[in-house]
């Protein structure tokens, strides 16, 4: 395979080889790879965690089980003025 590379990638890959931490630039890709599959992976369980959640408040919503906004921003007011106010 044969892959044509801007030349600020070259340059990210040259400077990772000069500190040290990879033999070569197959490790390099290699290293890249696999963290893109992890946060590929981690995205694709958010965005499922994600829907769910959505689910759920709809189907509370449906149910009648909301607050109100300014309620809950009297709430969140309220937590902040403690946060401001803790002496711990």
């Amino acid at each position: 395979m044969n892959i044509q590379l801007k030349p600020e990638h070259k340059q990210l890959i040259e400077t990772r080889l000069a500190s040290g931490r990879y033999e070569n630039v197959d490790d390099v890709i290699t290293k890249a790879l696999k963290l893109l599959e992890e946060w590929e992976k981690g995205y694709q369980d958010w965005e499922e965690e994600t829907r769910q959640k959505i689910a759920v408040g709809i189907a509370q919503m449906e149910r009648g089980e909301v607050v109100d906004g300014e309620v809950v921003m009297a709430r969140l007011q309220d937590k902040i003025n403690k946060l401001r106010n803790y002496q711990g």
